[in-house]
């Protein structure tokens, strides 16, 4: 039984039509702005197979992709391809190649003319010296980006194109660049751009297929049952806020001029997606706690941050909504006896005042009560933006992009005083509160604490510690 989908592909071959005229366009720079999973890595995978594996084929093809994870995925993808073409294909597992000296895992596909198939992650290093067509598959999120395309582009001197492959991150990248220069610049790289929306892609019979598949599957979910308006509205309504809907599937990046933590900078500090940040106590290490406070409405959030060398590491993120103060309260003394807390510094704006003032009655100045002004925001802001300028702060896995969204609420103006002012948007429950609440973070850790006795519990035992 077919879902509600009202608009069919044009044919009823393997790929959409977007897809067909990306996987026949054989330019040597081509370029693909696209939504969010709407197929092109996987159209890119089948090119790949279908290019190399051609008798003549001359060079083998290297494959960038955005994490380790990401790029097992997409040799397992040519190998589906491969023995839909008949190709006799071996997946040779795990190999090194070398790049600049260094040494760089890689997976690779061995084809039956001989050519390989190179899928590795995102380290620019690992393209050096290798000759043959690229495919750089989300090159827009690679932190590297300038310094990817510079050692990839040489590789194809002697035959083969340079493929960019990626949603959008922001204005002041590479990927960007090219795009608004083959669009609006006359077009000197000479670029065949592509672009495809989720709204281009609904209406080139996406949603049909997607239902055709889950239907073969067995996976039921409510999504069989949206028509293609329906659906937009759906994925627009989970995003985290309307800039990143528009960012990932609608194809227009969000403007880093105006944010104050630009994507890069959040990149350079984000925990690669799998990592195990939530860890116990650690008797031997420092920890401190940013405490941005809200009884309703707004999120109330919690960070605790662990000093390992130079690093602050997040060890708890804690959002609370509409919850008693007297909740929030346990919340914060669980933290402090269970962690070496050698500085805490809490909202105490507005409804705050009080329960601030009680955790210095109970913790004494190792709670720093901070009021919220034009200075004490510009100061705080600016701590959190230091640990980030200097990769000194480790921010979660952030799959759902919802802590990147809440540090791109903050803007930062100049008032005709001259006075720095911070304003914060208001995308669903969150005031920047998560923001916040790594900036006081941030603050606690730089402030030096006053030496007080730790009690940490052992057992049945008690354990006393010098801060």
């Amino acid at each position: 039984m077919p879902g509600k989908a009202k608009i069919k592909p044009a044919t009823d071959g393997l790929f959409l039509a977007y897809q067909e005229r990306w996987i026949k366009d054989n330019s040597r720079f081509k370029i693909y702005e696209k939504s969010r999973q709407v197929g092109i890595s996987w159209a890119s995978a089948f090119w790949a197979v279908r290019h190399t594996s051609k008798q003549r084929c001359a060079h083998d093809c290297w494959v960038s992709s955005r994490d380790e994870n990401q790029a097992q995925l997409f040799l397992i993808d040519c190998a589906n391809f491969a023995n839909i073409l008949q190709i006799v294909a071996d997946d040779l597992g795990e190999q090194v190649v070398r790049g600049s000296g260094k040494e760089h895992t890689s997976r690779v596909l061995h084809l039956a003319n001989g050519r390989k198939i190179h899928s590795m992650s995102s380290n620019p290093d690992a393209q050096a010296g290798k000759k043959g067509p690229r495919i750089l598959d989300e090159f827009a999120l690679n932190p590297q980006n300038e310094r990817l395309y510079a050692i990839s582009r040489p590789g194809i001197t002697w035959g083969g194109g340079v493929s960019l492959v990626s949603t959008h991150r922001g204005t002041q990248n590479l990927f960007n660049k090219f795009i608004q220069e083959a669009k609006h610049g006359g077009n000197p790289k000479r670029v065949s751009l592509h672009t495809t929306k989720l709204s281009d892609a609904l209406e080139e019979g996406f949603l049909w297929r997607l239902q055709q598949l889950k239907r073969s599957q067995g996976i039921e979910d409510e999504t069989l049952e949206m028509d293609e308006q329906e659906y937009f509205d759906n994925e627009k309504a989970s995003a985290p806020t309307p800039e990143v809907f528009l960012e990932e599937y609608q194809c227009e990046p969000s403007d880093d001029a105006t944010a104050f933590i630009s994507h890069d900078l959040f990149d350079g500090c984000l925990e690669p997606h799998g990592t195990k940040w939530e860890k116990p106590p650690d008797a031997k290490k420092r920890y401190f706690i940013g405490w941005d406070l809200a009884r309703r409405g707004h999120l109330s959030v919690i960070v605790l941050l662990e000093e390992d060398g130079s690093i602050l590491r997040t060890r708890r993120l804690i959002e609370m909504k509409d919850i008693p103060f007297v909740k929030q309260e346990e919340m914060l003394r669980e933290l402090m006896t269970s962690f070496r807390i050698h500085r805490a510094c809490i909202d105490s704006s507005g409804i705050g005042f009080q329960l601030a003032e009680n955790s210095i009655l109970r913790y004494g100045t190792r709670v720093e009560a901070v009021q919220f002004t034009l200075r004490s925001k510009e100061e705080i802001a600016f701590d959190l933006y230091r640990k980030m300028e200097d990769r000194a702060l480790r921010i979660p896995p952030d799959p759902k992009n919802i802590i990147r969204s809440d540090f791109r609420l903050i803007r930062r103006e100049v008032t005709g005083a001259n006075n720095v002012r911070f304003i914060a948007g208001l995308e669903g429950d969150s005031h920047a509160d998560r923001f916040w609440a790594f900036a006081l973070a941030c603050h606690a850790a730089k402030t030096p604490g006053i030496g007080h006795a730790w009690v940490a519990p052992r057992g049945g035992e008690r354990e006393i510690h010098a801060l």
